[in-house]
């Protein structure tokens, strides 16, 4: 089942859209869990406080820049989006080009992008081929107008 990658919003003008992204392909390559030999244990990897040796919850992490050997500046997520203010969570479009328009060595991975909320997905499914296709014509369509 594909599972949100990505929740932001998409502006066009004055019109905002709340959405998420799915990849639209899934990885078929083979993984391996770690294993210590000789006993089939499964070895976890945990975040462990170095000093004290306890784990520490996720909530409790935030990010950390060495300035010498033992010496941090910390930082909370709230700062770090005040450092890079140009960054935003929205998309903001401004314009349609063609498929034929944009280089091929830009196309890594594909997704789905839907809506936000009950109509983005239906029972656990990705968004179908055929809503996507016609939102892209009326958002063509729409941007044909405006030019």
């Amino acid at each position: 089942m594909a599972r949100a990658i990505w929740t932001r919003v998409i502006t066009f003008g004055l019109v905002t859209v709340p959405d998420v992204l799915y990849t639209a392909t899934e990885d078929h390559s083979v993984h391996f869990h770690q294993m210590q030999r000789g006993t089939s244990g499964r070895i976890r990897n945990r975040r462990v406080n170095e000093r004290t040796e306890d784990e520490v919850d996720t909530s409790d992490i935030v990010k950390g820049f060495e300035l010498e050997e033992s010496q941090y500046v910390v930082a909370e997520s709230d700062e770090l989006d005040e450092i890079a203010p140009g960054l935003s969570q929205t998309i903001d479009i401004s314009d349609f080009v063609g498929l034929d328009a944009i280089e091929p060595v830009y196309f890594d991975r594909t997704y789905y992008i839907a809506p936000r909320g009950k109509r983005g997905r239906r029972h656990g499914r990705r968004p179908g081929r055929h809503r996507l296709a016609h939102a892209a014509a009326a958002l063509e369509a729409s941007a044909s107008c405006r030019s």
